[in-house]
């Protein structure tokens, strides 16, 4: 355990995410708790959203997540009006799928408040 949390802590620059954060600093610590959970996971497959994935196939993307992706998420949830009815399940998701999403939402982000730069 104590491993992978340095491992973690390491890749999502842990304590930078806390600095940049400081009124946010449950939050940070509820991600980071919730990827350690989740690599940790004695479960050989793990439910997101519904679907059923391989154990492996999950810790591998949160071993990958890092400082963008964490900031991507927070910013993500700040964005978000709907009510959610399960924080943990949006958060799994969330985090799951940050590294396949993070270019294009942010491309669309510029795209929405440079329009002249579409295309």
């Amino acid at each position: 355990m104590e491993g992978y949390s340095e491992i973690i802590k390491e890749n999502i620059e842990y304590d930078s995410l806390l600095l940049a954060h400081p009124y946010d600093q449950e939050m940070v610590e509820g991600i980071f708790d919730l990827i350690l959970e989740t690599v940790l996971s004695k479960n050989g497959e793990i439910t997101i959203v519904g679907d059923v994935y391989p154990k492996n196939l999950v810790k591998s993307k949160f071993l990958k997540l890092n400082y963008s992706h964490v900031e991507y998420v927070i910013n993500c949830l700040g964005k978000n009006t709907t009510k959610m009815r399960n924080i943990k399940s949006y958060l799994l998701a969330s985090l799951f799928n940050a590294g396949s999403t993070i270019s294009s939402y942010y491309r669309a982000e510029v795209n929405h408040d440079m329009p002249q730069y579409a295309g």
